[in-house]
C-alpha cells in the first residue's frame, strides 16, 4: 500500500460526471499504483435508477446517478451511457483482508473480486459543528486518517456515535456485518471479521476492522 496522496480527496469526486478532469485523473492515478501500463477499466453495470462503475483493481466501486430524467437501460456498454445525464452519488472503498485459517465467515463472492484500495491511510474530511443528542457541539478534526487495521473503537472515537447502525446477525452461512452510519458527513462503515457477526457482534464490534467505507452525498450535503 503506498502513503501518496491522491491528487483530490474521495469525497470531492461526488457529483462528478463519468468524464470529469476530477474523476479521470483519480482514476488514472490510482491504476499507476497496481498497473504500469494502462489505465485500469471499470465493470459498467447499469439499472434505470444507478449505473456502477466497478474497479475490481483499485478496491473501488463508484455508484452514478441518472438525472434529468434519465433511464438507462440494463446491461448497457460503456460507450452506450449518457455520461452528462450521470453524477457519481457515492463511493465504495475496500478493505479486503486475508482470510485466516481459523475464520468461521468467508467474504462475500462479490467482495471476493475487489483487491484492496491502494492507498493507505485513506484520508476523509468531517463535518464541522456536528452536535451529539443532547445538543452539544462535538470537539472533533476536520479530517480522519483510516488505516488498514482501523476498527469500530477508532471511528466512534473520532467520529462520534453513529446516527443509524445495524448487522450482526444472520444465518452461519452469510451473517450479516455489523455497519454504522454518520449521515452528516456521509459515511457508512462495514466492518468484517468474527468480531463483526453473530449474537455477541456488538460487544465485539469495537474490535472489529474496517470492511467497506461508503462516501455518500448526504442530504445536508445536498
Amino acid at each position: 500500500m503506498t502513503t501518496l496522496a491522491p491528487p483530490t480527496s474521495v469525497q470531492d469526486l461526488l457529483r462528478q460526471g463519468p468524464n470529469s478532469d476530477v474523476l479521470s485523473q483519480y482514476i488514472r492515478f490510482l491504476s499507476a499504483l497496481v498497473s504500469s501500463t494502462e489505465t485500469v477499466t471499470p465493470e459498467v453495470k447499469s439499472y434505470s435508477d444507478a449505473v456502477y462503475f466497478n474497479y475490481y483493481q483499485l478496491g473501488l466501486s463508484l455508484l452514478f446517478k441518472p438525472v434529468n430524467g434519465y433511464k438507462p437501460k440494463t446491461g448497457l456498454t460503456r460507450s452506450e451511457l449518457q455520461d452528462d445525464c450521470l453524477i457519481l452519488d457515492s463511493v465504495d472503498i475496500y478493505n479486503i483482508p486475508k482470510p485466516q485459517a481459523d475464520e468461521k465467515t468467508r467474504p462475500k463472492k462479490s467482495e471476493v473480486a475487489f483487491s484492496s484500495y491502494p492507498v493507505s491511510p485513506v484520508v476523509l474530511h468531517l463535518v464541522q459543528g456536528v452536535k451529539d443528542k443532547e445538543g452539544k457541539v462535538l470537539s472533533r478534526p476536520t479530517s480522519l486518517e483510516v488505516q488498514r487495521e482501523s476498527s469500530g473503537k477508532d471511528f466512534v472515537q473520532v467520529l462520534g456515535e453513529p446516527d443509524r447502525k445495524g448487522g450482526g446477525s444472520g444465518p452461519s452461512s452469510g451473517s450479516i456485518g455489523i455497519w454504522c452510519e454518520w449521515t452528516k458527513d456521509g459515511l457508512l462503515i462495514e466492518f468484517g471479521g468474527v468480531e463483526a457477526t453473530g449474537p455477541q457482534a456488538w460487544e465485539r464490534g469495537k474490535d472489529a476492522v474496517w470492511k467497506i467505507i461508503t462516501v455518500f452525498v448526504s442530504n445536508d450535503q445536498k
